[in-house]
């Protein structure tokens, strides 16, 4: 047998030696000796044959010289170490620079200066490949290196540009690898960047999309592992629990609900009660949210969802108990009208549902109504609703989600008399100035229809979404009409609204101007004049009124010609001069621009002519009277019950202003009648807890000697806004400090 291992025990020859040494176990049998002997004598005579070596690599203390170019071609990054990436070093060395060398040979770099320990030329290397991530493709290549040479720079640009393409990257299947497993998470938790935040961002993201998905459920498992603190690990099981909810995984989103309330979450108490009623126990989600309103201060939810597991009276008792204490609340609304619809009130069950649509429009609300006015044969209102409906959300299925929309858009086709294009330009001229922003809608959608590539009517629609506060959707609308633009200057002006909406202003007064410089337009005027307008105007009113002057006499219709000269006449107002500023506004009404009587109003009341302001107040309310902010402006020219009336209308149509409350608190705190001005100001506290309403309780709070209090609700504002001088002096004053 020949000798195959280099040790004694293995050796065939060494076994047939007499005798045994115990401490020679490990030893090289002679056989390797002698092998090892020929062989060093065989590279010797090789080496002897081959020219003089030119590279030399050191291994612990011995010193290998090779051939460097003979080593190069064994394989590609042995070439690029030592042909590349050794010039690259040299050159770095001398000049302090890698953006004269290629992505491949920077990543060598990086490489190599990650296990040499050269800080400098790592961090240079890694800022500078962050720098070259623009796409999907670029960061999923780049984000391994930067993880395996732990380049936080590098890794965050990928990161950067991967979120930035949600939610769409998600889906990518090499993404969510990267996101989604436990080990890339703690690769990513190695480089710095497994944060709570980001995976509660994800997660919310996913859920957005799909909440019942895997990817949702693997992110939000992340999201638990993330969490450090006792309200982070309560929030993530809480969501984890909300989404096995709806997978309908019951008793695991139990067990997510249950530890979620052992850290103190009271929510999940309610997810509780839901998973108990979805596995049949009706009576235990009963009793378990009845002490949960019984031990906390009772809100609306809790009263909404104890009305899912009560019956007869009791279940509409705590339905209108719900909306008083929260009006914001969809459910009870959409339940009494349907009761309403079942006991063939129909008249009653669409004005049921009028009231959450006025103030909050959702989508299932709007369609619930389409079918109530389909009930009665009202097919044009009908025909309205639903292509209201889609700019809200272009993929909404009705019927429980089993037919498209556009399929009973054509059925109602059939029973409403369409118009031309003209026709829908003139009923959107008269619904406009109605101030009707939800019928515009309607007709902006059936006006896509007919011309579904027009970027105007796109933009259009962008607009009418910022009133009715669908941000989101007129987000959405905005992208498309800058999609859609076939001209650079139209696009640049989209591309403006973008950037001022997402808080970016002098890039879009850049992309305004770049517009003017292409094209003298309307709406690139208009956006500049916006937004230098929106903040204190000072020494640039003069500039903002040329802008809206240069735009008016731009060619536009009367639609925006018509905004723009009431923004020209609120303008003059400021700056004092009242007779141009009436001339404007009565310049925008005859074009049938109604806001204008609101500008009027201002200035008969600035000349103190309440009485006129009043009665032109009321010429709008004639056009508009199912608006809330109109009856809101009127109440500020009118004393005592008809302000009050005015201000409850106001709430009645949208309970969400927050004035009405403010005033009628202010109105009761000069009557002495301190404990109903501080329950009137948290009814609105309850649902809409904003800056002025906190300040306003806890200065109600700190008159009557309430420190305790009014400290608690100016900690609350200040944490919506930190630097708000009039709440930190009452916060320093309540504290004695």
């Amino acid at each position: 047998m020949d000798c195959s291992s280099r040790f004694i025990l293995e050796c065939p020859k060494a076994t047939l030696v007499s005798g045994y040494d115990p401490n020679s176990i490990y030893d090289n049998c002679k056989c390797y000796q002698e092998c090892a002997k020929s062989t060093d004598s065989h590279i010797s005579k090789v080496k002897t044959l081959e020219e003089d070596s030119d590279v030399s690599f050191c291994v612990g203390n011995e010193e290998i010289d090779c051939i460097r170019f003979k080593i190069a071609a064994l394989s590609r990054p042995l070439k690029a170490m030592l042909y590349e990436g050794m010039r690259a070093v040299d050159l770095y060395s001398r000049t302090r620079r890698v953006d004269l060398f290629p992505p491949e040979v920077v990543l060598e770099l990086l490489s190599f200066a990650n296990r040499l320990c050269c800080e400098e030329m790592k961090s240079d290397c890694d800022i500078h490949l962050a720098s070259l991530v623009s796409c999907i493709e670029d960061a999923l290549i780049l984000i391994e290196y930067g993880l395996e040479e732990r380049a936080n720079f590098l890794v965050a640009s990928c990161l950067q540009v991967l979120l930035r393409q949600l939610p769409s990257s998600l889906y990518n299947p090499k993404v969510t690898k990267m996101f989604c497993s436990f080990e890339a998470k703690e690769r990513l938790a190695s480089a710095g960047h497994a944060s709570f935040i980001l995976y509660y961002f994800l997660s919310q993201v996913s859920m957005e999309v799909n909440t019942v998905s895997n990817v949702t459920v693997m992110l939000l498992e992340r999201l638990r592992e993330c969490a450090a603190q006792k309200w982070q690990k309560a929030l993530a099981l809480h969501q984890l629990g909300c989404v096995l909810l709806e997978r309908q995984e019951y008793a695991s989103a139990q067990c997510c609900f249950e530890a979620a309330a052992e850290a103190s979450h009271v929510y999940s108490l309610a997810g509780n009660a839901r998973c108990r009623f979805k596995q049949g126990q009706r009576y235990s989600a009963y009793k378990l949210m009845s002490s949960v309103i019984s031990e906390y201060k009772a809100v609306g939810w809790m009263c909404q969802e104890r009305s899912l597991y009560n019956v007869g009276k009791d279940k509409i008792d705590d339905l209108n108990t719900a909306t008083e204490l929260d009006p914001t609340l969809v459910f009870p609304y959409k339940y009494r009208a349907v009761l309403k619809a079942e006991e063939k009130q129909t008249t009653a069950a669409i004005l049921e549902i009028d009231r959450i649509i006025g103030f909050k429009l959702e989508p299932d609300c709007l369609e619930l109504r389409a079918w109530f006015l389909i009930a009665i044969e009202d097919y044009g209102c009908a025909l309205r609703d639903v292509r209201a409906l889609f700019p809200l959300d272009p993929n909404y299925r009705m019927f429980d989600e089993h037919i498209s929309g556009e399929i009973l858009i054509e059925f109602l086709n059939l029973k409403v008399q369409q118009g031309s294009q003209v026709d829908c330009w003139m009923q959107l001229y008269d619904r406009w100035s109605c101030l009707d922003d939800f019928g515009s809608l309607a007709v902006i959608h059936q006006m896509l229809v007919n011309d579904p590539g027009k970027s105007l009517l796109r933009f259009r629609q962008f607009l009418l979404l910022l009133r009715l506060n669908c941000q989101k959707a007129a987000m959405r609308c905005l992208r498309l009409a800058r999609n859609l633009s076939s001209s650079e200057h139209k696009k640049l002006v989209y591309e403006g609204w973008i950037l001022y909406d997402t808080g970016h202003r002098e890039e879009a007064i850049a992309r305004a101007d770049e517009s003017i410089s292409i094209q003298r337009s309307f709406e690139a005027f208009f956006l500049k004049a916006y937004i230098l307008a929106d903040t204190s105007l000072g020494p640039e009113s003069s500039y903002v009124i040329q802008l809206l002057e240069e735009a008016i006499r731009c060619p536009s219709d009367g639609l925006r010609k018509g905004q723009a000269l009431n923004n020209l006449g609120s303008i003059y107002v400021d700056c004092g001069k009242l007779d141009d500023a009436t001339n404007c506004y009565m310049n925008a009404l005859e074009i049938k621009h109604t806001r204008a009587h609101q500008g009027l109003a201002r200035i008969h009341f600035l000349r103190n002519q309440r009485k006129a302001a009043y009665d032109e107040m009321s010429k709008l309310i004639e056009k508009a009277c199912s608006n809330a902010l109109v009856y809101e402006k009127r109440s500020k020219y009118c004393d005592g019950l008809m302000a009050k009336n005015d201000l409850n209308m106001a709430t009645r149509l949208d309970p969400l202003r927050t004035y009405p409350y403010r005033y009628r608190a202010a109105v009761l705190m000069d009557e002495q009648k301190d404990n109903e001005a501080i329950k009137e100001v948290s009814k609105a506290i309850a649902f809409k807890p904003d800056l002025q309403m906190l300040h306003l309780r806890a200065a109600f709070y700190e008159s009557i000697g309430d420190l305790k209090s009014a400290v608690c609700d100016c900690e609350a504002a200040l944490c919506l806004e930190p630097n708000h001088i009039d709440t930190l002096d009452l916060y320093n004053k309540a504290r004695g400090t």
